[in-house]
């Protein structure tokens, strides 16, 4: 039997790694990371592998109170070997480039060339989200990207015990992406004609949405499951916005039809517009429960190829572009997919945006340094993942944590560049604070840095 995998696509997913682990790891280098959502989840899974209660100090709640990701216990096994937030950031890179591999074997299984297969991989990783993505800090969500792909694999080739593991690790990284798999079920039942793997699916889907929304987030958080106040026209609750969904569906009429959906719409499609076909549109019934959910939501981030929210739509786009270059429709498609990745890709943040505060990185780096202790810190959000590995780092936008300014054991702020949500009068005023109202020390001044440490 021939090689389903060639040495192309080993090649093309180590090259691919090495490059979005370059850019992701130079923006942190930066300073350019946040505290939502790199530092979030880097505290998490430090203290998971230093066997602590994994309570997020900046959401005020255990980490499985915010999308039931019981993935990121797995995680937390390189921190045992060395304690890095490079770790996150590694891990991201690799799982959105190794899902080349499940992708070249799915082109294979459908007839195609070696170099089609390797215009197939160019399309998937010059798709701009993949490279926004992976520069937007850090989220459990990306590791269901090559579950997918290698879900409808051992699918189509009755790998049950495949099709189950990768359904089991898909559900770990977000509760939401229960829907996901329910609608991946209903494809495999519906159009695949593969009912014991639909069942299997639509089955798991449902028992882990329930259990994660109405036990386990609840349970952790003392809250509903995140996200649910976007979409309070439809509901406070989860049980509530989903019967709202099904039973009322007039309700989000008026949520969908808007301009800004219209140009979600083109955004997402564009990159792969040639590909597109009445018969291939079945690809994207397991993309409708997040599609819908994106176009629904006030929330603007939900509606870009920015940030992580459109990541499971991505797979069933593949497809549609397999099928497409089956039917020879790929001619000039690595030419379109570079046109639309100069296009919509964030690289010209590295020659901008992330450039802006070059004047105080060398004292941000030294006043970091300065701080050899687990203590309590209080420090502006694109500092926070430089920090995060203790038990308790805070935001100084959070006004709500600023009322005791003695429980902090340093306290590091940046007058020149207060950082998101902040501004240089409200640093100032902070400061003044710290100098009257604590027993800190000023410790390290410099370029609009300061740096008060405990007595």
């Amino acid at each position: 039997m021939p090689k389903v995998l060639s040495k192309p696509s080993y090649q093309i997913a180590a090259i691919a790694t090495v490059v979005l682990f370059f850019f992701s790891s130079l923006r942190h280098i930066l300073f350019k990371s946040g505290a939502y959502d790199l530092g979030i989840f880097d505290q998490a899974v430090y203290l998971i592998s230093q066997r602590e209660v994994p309570i997020s100090s900046l959401m005020g709640f255990h980490i499985l109170g915010d999308h039931a990701a019981w993935i990121l216990y797995l995680l937390a096994i390189p921190y045992k070997i060395y304690p890095s937030v490079y770790w996150l950031l590694f891990i991201q890179s690799l799982a959105l480039s190794i899902a080349v591999l499940p992708l070249w074997q799915l082109s294979k299984l459908n007839g195609l060339s070696e170099r089609q297969c390797i215009t197939v991989a160019l399309i998937y990783l010059l798709y701009p989200a993949i490279f926004n993505i992976n520069l937007f800090d850090f989220h459990p969500d990306v590791l269901a990207l090559p579950l997918l792909f290698t879900a409808v694999l051992t699918a189509k080739k009755n790998n049950i015990l495949g099709f189950i593991l990768s359904i089991l690790f898909i559900l770990g990284c977000k509760e939401i992406f229960s829907l996901t798999v329910i609608a991946l079920g209903l494809w495999l039942l519906l159009v695949e004609k593969k009912r014991s793997y639909g069942f299997l699916a639509i089955i798991s889907g449902l028992i882990w949405f329930m259990i994660a929304t109405g036990i386990i987030i609840p349970f952790y958080s003392h809250g509903e499951a995140a996200g649910v106040h976007r979409y309070s026209f439809l509901g406070s609750s989860v049980s509530q916005v989903s019967s709202n969904i099904i039973f009322k569906p007039w309700l989000i009429l008026g949520h969908i039809f808007i301009k800004e959906n219209l140009e979600y719409l083109i955004f997402l499609i564009l990159p792969v517009i040639w590909a597109f076909s009445f018969k291939s549109l079945w690809y994207l019934l397991p993309a409708i429960p997040t599609l819908v959910l994106n176009l629904i939501t006030d929330y603007q981030p939900q509606k870009d190829l920015t940030h992580h929210y459109s990541l499971v739509i991505l797979p069933f786009l593949m497809l549609m572009v397999i099928a497409a270059v089956v039917y020879d429709k790929g001619k000039y498609a690595r030419i379109w997919s570079l046109i639309c990745f100069l296009i919509f890709a964030k690289y010209l943040y590295f020659t901008g945006n992330y450039l802006n505060s070059l004047d105080s990185w060398q004292a941000t780096t030294e006043s970091i340094s300065r701080i050899k202790d687990n203590g309590s810190v209080l420090t502006w959000p694109e500092t926070v993942a430089h920090l995060s590995q203790r038990k308790e780092i805070y935001m100084a936008l959070d006004e709500s944590k600023l009322d005791n300014l003695e429980k902090f054991d340093h306290i590091l702020l940046n007058q020149r560049h207060p950082g998101w949500l902040s501004s240089p009068e409200k640093i100032s005023n902070l400061i003044t604070r710290v100098q009257n109202e604590s027993n800190l020390k000023l410790d390290y001044q410099k370029d609009g840095v300061f740096l008060f440490n405990k007595k």
